[in-house]
């Protein structure tokens, strides 16, 4: 493993990735470029046309004049969603600049008035008669718009009148929007003390994979400290998204919280309370392998701040280079094109690696729009999970370069199959470094940090999923509610996942109040374990057809949205409406957790 640098080395802060950002001039030249405004002012321009053409007509439109009317909507929102992608993107590489913060709500603001301009199309081809829709799903020339009809009309019972939405998108710019907004800005803001020094919340959470006790725990006292100086305007925010989110689902007939996150994943609520009800009945495989892991750290106690401790074989760093290189070799192992795709963000400038003061946390893949292409972030800092974070993006942006053959309209997949390329990924770059680590107590390291990402993954995703149950349904029935009920209802549903595996004190009771997922995307969080325990099972599919999946998996992933998830999986050899399909994964996750433990008895 002469690709990393050991704990210790020259420079050892020093990532790598100190240089690398993205080059954001494929969409527009800098914030102040004219043809920002050119392209909104345009955009508008042909909604107003699309308005005078079509309004009052769409029900009675033959298959061949809906197809161009569909490409001209189509065309429009794309002009669109270039301009709120760079708006987006710039903020996000700098969330305390004022300018960049005004562009996106400028664009925000515009995005919304084009919305309610657009509104009638969607509201006109909802309420067609089934007739009508049946005519044009029989039409060769609607084919290839067929599947985002179909999700457009599953809403006809939750839409209101188009003055009444227009007035919900309009209000949305100040209202959950706005939250959002400022919920990302205050916390990419925060700094958080730390041995004298000043840092960002994920440069101290990176803090919590370090060997040494005292760091981590000095580190999660940090994160504890600072996430209660925020508390008050955490709260705040979080009782707003609540309350807004209820109100959309009572003027809208949704019967539960979730619904209509259901809908945008395009599955049943009997496959979600499944996935569900599958995960938390083996939360036992949780604590079984986090009681081997207190064995193998030989600490009596295991603390919250213990559960990502490395084990010393795993104390390693991977400098950018060397990342890249793992990420592309294994890529390319599976499938040349898959590495082909990944290796232009890197050669093109497509991701923002650095860290930077300001830089929105975390990481992801913006998929822009099928005319450009994607751009990725990510907080490079050299660790083992940073390199897995690496291809999971890099997954999300094969996946999305690949599906833009699909057009904007049916290029974005429910959330539900978003997250099986990312993973899939992760599993890539895992198994071809495991195949090359013939030391035993390596090995061990590395799966150990595998099935800690599968347990963040699949299990904690969950819980977390029952975590917003909880608040959603207490918001709803009590009213406001305080810090200290956030507190309580996150330590109720982590404690139900670790048993008595792992300790979680009251302070990590305001652990809950960093995740960005429960204000920009309610209800998201399962997803990532229906992401998880998929792979698994297409993984296995995988060691068993080799190349003949590997041509199958990205003949799944150019798909997109096209269809109907379980329709795009199913020539991969799984069947999504089979409720009992989580066991599998969740045995091949035990499995994981038998191996380590003889690893551990041989290391």
């Amino acid at each position: 493993m002469n690709d990393t640098l050991p704990t210790g080395a020259e420079t050892p802060d020093l990532s790598g990735a100190e240089e690398v950002t993205w080059d954001l001039t494929d969409l527009y030249a800098a914030g102040d470029d004219p043809a920002i405004d050119r392209d909104l002012d345009g955009a508008d321009a042909s909604a107003d046309e699309l308005d005078a053409a079509y309004r009052g007509r769409i029900a009675a439109l033959d298959a061949a004049a809906l197809r161009e009317l569909l490409a001209t909507y189509e065309a429009i929102r794309e002009r669109a969603a270039r301009v709120g992608a760079y708006a987006y993107l710039n903020w996000a590489a700098d969330t305390g600049a004022a300018a960049r913060g005004a562009l996106l709500q400028r664009t925000t603001e515009r995005g919304s008035r084009l919305s309610q301009k657009l509104v009638f199309l969607e509201l006109e081809l909802a309420a067609a008669p089934d007739a009508a829709a049946q005519a044009w799903y029989a039409d060769p020339a609607v084919a290839h718009y067929r599947h985002w009809i179909e999700t457009m009309r599953r809403y006809r019972s939750h839409l209101l009148s188009e003055p009444e939405e227009k007035i919900l998108a309009e209000k949305a710019v100040t209202g959950r929007n706005a939250w959002d907004r400022f919920f990302d800005e205050v916390h990419g803001a925060a700094r958080y003390v730390f041995d004298g020094k000043e840092l960002t919340r994920d440069q101290l959470l990176n803090k919590l994979y370090a060997p040494d006790r005292e760091v981590r725990q000095a580190a999660a006292a940090s994160v504890t400290a600072g996430l209660e100086k925020l508390s008050r305007t955490t709260t705040c925010v979080f009782n707003n998204i609540l309350a807004d989110k209820a109100s959309d689902d009572r003027l809208r007939h949704y019967p539960t919280w979730v619904t209509a996150r259901n809908m945008a994943n395009e599955v049943d609520d009997a496959v979600v309370e499944a996935l569900i009800s599958a995960v938390t009945s083996r939360y036992d495989i949780v604590a079984r392998y986090y009681r081997l892991k207190r064995r193998l750290l030989n600490l009596d106690e295991l603390f919250a701040y213990d559960r990502y401790a490395p084990l010393p074989a795993a104390d390693r760093r991977y400098p950018w280079e060397a990342a890249r290189d793992i990420v592309l070799n294994a890529y390319a192992r599976f499938n040349p094109r898959m590495a082909e795709i990944a290796s232009l963000f890197f050669e093109k400038h497509w991701i923002d690696a650095a860290v930077q003061p300001g830089k929105l946390g975390g990481a992801f893949s913006h998929g822009v729009t099928p005319s450009v292409h994607p751009y990725i972030l990510i907080n490079y800092e050299a660790r083992p999970r940073d390199v897995m974070t690496l291809a999971h993006e890099l997954g999300h942006g094969v996946h999305q370069k690949l599906a833009g053959v699909q057009g904007l309209l049916q290029a974005d997949t429910p959330l539900t199959t978003a997250e099986t390329a990312s993973v899939f990924g992760e599993m890539l770059v895992f198994q071809d470094l495991m195949s090359r680590e013939t030391d035993p107590t390596a090995r061990l390291a590395m799966l150990t940090g595998k099935i800690e990402d599968s347990c963040a993954t699949a299990f904690r995703q969950i819980a977390m999923n029952r975590f917003e149950h909880a608040i959603h349904t207490a918001r709803r029935e009590q009213g406001e509610l305080p810090t200290a009920r956030f507190d309580e209802l996150w330590l109720d549903t982590q404690r139900a996942m670790f048993g008595d595996s792992v300790t979680l004190t009251r302070d990590y009771g305001i652990w809950w109040s960093y995740i960005p997922h429960f204000i920009g995307a309610p209800g998201y969080v399962y997803a990532y374990a229906f992401g998880e325990l998929l792979v698994l099972a297409l993984y296995a599919r995988y060691q068993q057809d080799g190349d003949e999946f590997a041509a199958a998996y990205l003949d799944m992933l150019a798909a997109g949205g096209s269809d109907w998830p379980h329709e795009i999986v199913k020539p991969l050899g799984v069947d999504l409406t089979d409720l009992s399909f989580w066991q599998d994964g969740l045995g091949i996750l035990e499995g994981l957790v038998s191996e380590a433990e003889e690893l551990a008895g041989q290391a």
